[in-house]
């Protein structure tokens, strides 16, 4: 009898290890036993060594070291069992694993299957805590998680591909798995559950509540995709049974309050109506931003998490004007944060444009997204909500009163010169704004991070820095 030990990390190397040489030396299944390490040790097994050497040549099809992988990553019993009975039958018939009327090629799909499934569960709800020490110039974070099955290794390296710009933690009652300065790490500590209640459970709960669509809830659905086991570590799970009692009343409401279109020639009349410069008094910047708070002018204010206005110096003679607030601005309540901001920074220091010396702002002030799955991919405001939001943008122009304005995109041309088609054919000229200020018309950054072709992303590029060049000489030229 052969026991063979398992650590608990590197598990799947020394079963491999182990079962090419046992398969080597024709070592039949009932004779081995596969022991996790801390497991309680059989009666019955003995410590018999390992045979030495590799006396037959063992070969396998590409696809069974990946589903060996996760029999080992298994807690089902007689996993590490099942792996090495297929192990002995793949060297005679190559392509046993194709036949899925077979009931152990069945069994070991199914476990797998489930691995996958707990895999994807810990991708999911995986809920990070920001716990960056005082001075630190890198962001780290930790979570807690209890999977399943044995998938740490299995998983590390979607966690270190999807952050690797910061320095994380991931603890499960058996391993801690670390990755600090881009050095990832596992050790295996047995851990009690982690307390990782901080204040932004409440941002999280207010952001997923704003997200949430009563008129799009299946219940069994989602909690199969969101199985109850996971709510403990959710801070969001508190408020699902109220949004569900909520949901029903909630659509009734919305289909009360559903707009109602008017006729085409209708509606291009409200449109040149609405694209005029409104009168508005000057006010002040502290009284425009406390009724920004609760502008609810367009549809677009009740999905949004919050309002964002614009930033920067109060009197500044550059103002930059964007398209609307992006997921992360959403949840910053700031604008230019996300990739298309900071691309936009990037761009601007290499022109030599002084960013911080400009007024920054969104044509719309709203998030407007569509929701597919659990992300929310941007969607463009519509000619309607671009009117709406001029009010704010034409009051943002009033109290800073600019020399010029730089218009990122067909949105913010449209909101300040009231015309928004031809961007690549306008771009880098001068047009005189609605609101009587110059208008300098550019690309949005946005369409520089993903072009659909790479050379003519770089031109684009090149171009858009061109443009900021050209910005920052007439900015120093009229100061």
């Amino acid at each position: 009898m052969y026991r063979v030990d398992l650590p608990r990390l590197g598990t799947f190397d020394v079963w491999r290890d182990a079962a090419r040489r046992l398969a080597a030396h024709d070592v039949p299944p009932d004779r081995i036993e596969w022991q996790m390490e801390d497991a309680e040790v059989s009666l019955f097994s003995a410590d018999d060594p390992l045979p030495d050497g590799y006396p037959r040549n063992v070969t396998v099809p590409k696809a069974f070291p990946a589903l060996a992988k996760q029999l080992c990553a298994s807690r089902a019993a007689g996993s590490f069992d099942l792996a090495y009975r297929l192990l002995l039958r793949v060297n005679d018939t190559p392509h046993l694993l194709t036949n899925r009327a077979d009931a152990e090629v069945d069994r070991a799909e199914g476990l797998a299957k489930n691995i996958r499934r707990d895999m994807h569960k810990m991708k999911a709800f995986v809920r990070f805590r920001e716990a960056t020490p005082e001075g630190s110039n890198r962001r780290k974070f930790i979570s807690w998680f209890e999977p399943d099955h044995r998938i740490e290794e299995l998983i590390a390296g979607f966690f270190t591909r999807r952050f690797g710009d910061m320095d994380w933690v991931i603890v499960t009652p058996e391993v801690t798995t670390q990755f600090e300065n881009g050095e990832l790490t596992q050790q295996a500590i047995a851990r009690d559950r982690l307390d990782l209640s901080d204040e932004t459970e409440e941002l999280w709960k207010t952001y997923y509540a704003n997200i949430f669509n009563p008129a799009r809830l299946k219940v069994k659905a989602m909690q199969s995709e969101m199985p109850k086991k996971y709510w403990k570590n959710l801070p969001e799970a508190a408020l699902i049974p109220g949004l569900i009692a909520e949901a029903e009343a909630k659509v009734r409401v919305m289909q009360a309050t559903a707009p109602t279109l008017p006729p085409v020639r209708a509606q291009r009349v409200l449109d040149r109506l609405q694209m005029a410069v409104p009168q508005i008094a000057k006010g002040t910047f502290d009284e425009m931003r406390h009724a920004l708070k609760g502008c609810a002018r367009c549809p677009l204010a009740g999905p949004a998490t919050q309002v964002v206005p614009g930033e920067g110096p109060e009197q500044a003679d550059l103002m930059i004007v964007g398209e609307q607030p992006g997921d992360r601005e959403d949840l910053e309540g700031r604008p230019f944060v996300g990739p298309a901001g900071q691309m936009f920074d990037r761009l601007a220091q290499e022109a030599g444009l002084d960013r911080q010396a400009a007024y920054v702002t969104n044509a719309v002030k709203h998030f407007k997204f569509q929701v597919r799955g659990k992300r929310r991919i941007h969607a463009s405001p519509s000619s309607d909500e671009i009117s709406h939001c001029r009010w704010w943008l034409s009051k943002e122009i009033a109290l800073v009163q600019p020399k010029m304005i730089v218009a990122l995109g067909a949105t913010a041309a449209r909101a300040l010169t009231g015309n928004g088609k031809g961007i690549l054919k306008r771009a880098g000229t001068i047009e005189q704004g609605l609101d009587g200020v110059p208008v300098y018309v550019t690309l949005h950054p946005s369409a520089l991070l993903r072009p659909p072709d790479k050379a003519v992303g770089a031109a684009q590029t090149d171009a858009v820095r061109g443009h900021l060049a050209e910005v920052a000489s007439m900015m120093a030229q009229a100061a």
